[in-house]
């Protein structure tokens, strides 16, 4: 479009170079009739000197106005585009540029701009049906649904191939999206569409997104009656799900499947519709038979880790290292995966160091080596993996946060308590009131000896979060260790423990604030039985203390001596001990 302005108007600037030189030749010629012997008395004027060139101004120039619509839509600012392309349309002889200017109002929903192009449109020698589905667009711009139709009907008349495209474009752009529905169910009915299945699946299509899903799924069935392809069979299928009924969805994506039974896309479909009826085995087995690709086997392990089926898993990941270059090469976050589950770290680390930069999997994949080379007691290699993290996604929030609460987690589980404070802090910066954060940092804290701090924290989340259950039991378990605010700890953790009685973690909380309070023998019974249920090292030293305040010394020592053999380093056992035999 712009190229043949443009073309116009370099003809405009060589005309007009051809007339400054037929201009100096003349010149040149009267020169050369005056002698040369006779000097001139004056200096005469160089001929260019006297040479005025007329140029039109902005609003009268055709190129002037062009870019200023353009520059206008790279700035995404359609009002001044259109208003530029409907001067630029005045002035220029192009259809396109009446074309474009008359796209441009309807866009803008400036009506009277868009009739004034759309006759300088017709008047260049627009098409009947591109003048036919403007002249649409305006009629349901204006709400003049009888004056759309009578449109519509000539672009399917005159539109030929194109016809319904150009139908589908008009209603699909509509402000009032009920008026083309109507519209569209009056006129797209299964009498009149083509013998072309990508119309029926257009118009069925259209018909889900303006709402109407009545029409949309006669038309999809009727379509797949008709034609029997499977792309016909898997939207009807699609139709019917949405309307409920998984059995008949189910009967028409199985047809798909006879008719193109290499196609990955529906044989995924299939799979997951099974799966999300609850037949597990029924969508593993269906997907283990037939060509496999990376999604499969996608899909393939995620059943299998649903179903706990770790057997599966391992023969997926045997068959996985066996398969063509291109699936295991796409497949490798997978594969690292797999290892993990397995217990494979060393091979697990192999795999996810083969995944690409270009793979969406690539931050997974670098922060599972992280955590998998902290555990092989690299420390120093995993925070500085995480600190590159860091730097790499600075400008993506959701993969900042993941790493920077990653490099806490760390921490904490380093018992390094001040700097998982900090990396927590960044992460709130990233998302402030995050609740996930505000948790972690709350327990870091409380683990520093920041009790204020932490109760800051933990009462911040529950303002955002009132029944979590676990920030209820942090909050409370926290003030219990502190000795304050008892009353308020009792009401919290009563309120987790009735949320989740059989909790060991806040069975213990309940136990330390009884010990707290004075009850040693509630506390003893408490702690004994969380114990049982949980031999952690934590509550074990808890009721260490409790049966050594109750005198019961023999029994505490010999629990103390099970919590070194469960955690050697155990910072609370250490304190303990030394507060209790100085």
């Amino acid at each position: 479009m712009i190229n043949s302005v443009l073309s116009g108007s370099g003809k405009f600037k060589q005309m007009r170079h051809f007339a400054m030189l037929g201009a100096l030749a003349a010149v040149a010629a009267g020169c050369a009739s005056v002698p040369a012997a006779r000097p001139s008395p004056v200096a005469s004027p160089q001929p260019l000197a006297r040479l005025v060139v007329a140029t039109p101004d902005a609003d009268h120039d055709v190129m002037a106005q062009l870019m200023a619509g353009e520059m206008a839509l790279t700035h995404s600012d359609l009002k001044t585009a259109a208003a530029a392309y409907g001067k630029a349309a005045a002035l220029s002889n192009d259809p396109q540029v009446a074309e474009r200017a008359t796209a441009l109002a309807l866009a803008v929903h400036d009506d009277a701009a868009a009739m004034h192009a759309l006759e300088r449109w017709q008047a260049l020698g627009a098409k009947p049906a591109a003048l036919a589905q403007a002249r649409a667009e305006l009629a349901l711009d204006r709400g003049d649904a009888a004056e759309a139709q009578r449109q519509l009907e000539s672009v399917l008349k005159l539109g030929g191939e194109d016809a319904w495209r150009q139908f589908g474009r008009v209603l699909v752009g509509a402000r009032d999206s009920a008026q083309a529905a109507r519209l569209l169910e009056a006129l797209a009915t299964p009498e009149r569409l083509p013998a072309d299945e990508r119309a029926w699946l257009a118009m069925s299509e259209l018909g889900d997104r303006l709402g109407r899903r009545a029409y949309a799924l006669r038309i999809a069935n009727a379509a797949a009656a008709r034609f029997h392809s499977s792309a016909t069979y898997a939207w009807a299928a699609q139709m019917t799900l949405r309307a409920g009924d998984r059995a008949a969805a189910q009967a028409l994506l199985k047809q798909a499947i006879a008719r193109a039974p290499g196609d990955t896309h529906l044989r995924l479909a299939y799979a997951t519709m099974l799966a999300q009826g609850g037949d597990y085995p029924a969508a593993a087995k269906f997907l283990a038979s037939g060509k496999q690709s990376a999604d499969i086997y996608n899909l393939r392990a995620a059943l299998a880790a649903q179903a706990n089926d770790k057997q599966t898993l391992a023969m997926l990941y045997r068959q996985l290292q066996k398969s063509p270059d291109d699936i295991r090469q796409s497949s490798a976050f997978l594969l690292g995966q797999l290892a993990e589950m397995q217990d494979l770290k060393a091979e697990a680390l192999a795999w996810y160091d083969q995944v690409g930069d270009e793979d969406p999997h690539a931050f997974d994949a670098d922060l599972r080596s992280a955590v998998i080379l902290h555990g092989q007691g690299k420390k120093a290699e995993a925070h500085e993996l995480l600190g590159q993290l860091e730097t790499a996604y600075l400008d993506q929030p959701e993969q900042l946060r993941k790493a920077y609460e990653a490099d806490a987690d760390l921490y904490m589980a380093e018992q390094k308590y001040p700097q998982a404070e900090m990396a927590f802090s960044r992460a709130l910066q990233v998302v402030p009131d995050d609740p996930g954060l505000l948790y972690g940092r709350g327990l870091a804290y409380a683990e520093s000896g920041k009790i204020d701090q932490a109760v800051t924290d933990l009462r911040r989340l529950l303002e955002l979060k009132p029944s979590d259950i676990d920030a209820s039991n942090a909050l409370g378990y926290t003030l219990a260790d502190a000795n304050r605010d008892l009353p308020e700890a009792e009401r919290l953790i009563a309120q987790a423990r009735k949320a989740k009685p059989d909790d060991p973690a806040i069975a213990d909380s309940w136990g330390w604030l009884q010990y707290r309070l004075g009850h040693l023998d509630e506390a003893a019974s408490v702690l004994r039985q969380a114990w049982k249920q949980r031999p952690d090292a934590d509550v074990g030293v808890h009721l260490g203390e409790v049966l050594w305040k109750s005198g019961q010394r023999d029994e505490a020592a010999r629990v103390f001596e099970q919590v070194r053999k469960i955690d050697p380093t155990n910072a609370s056992l250490r304190d303990t001990l030394k507060r209790l035999q100085p």
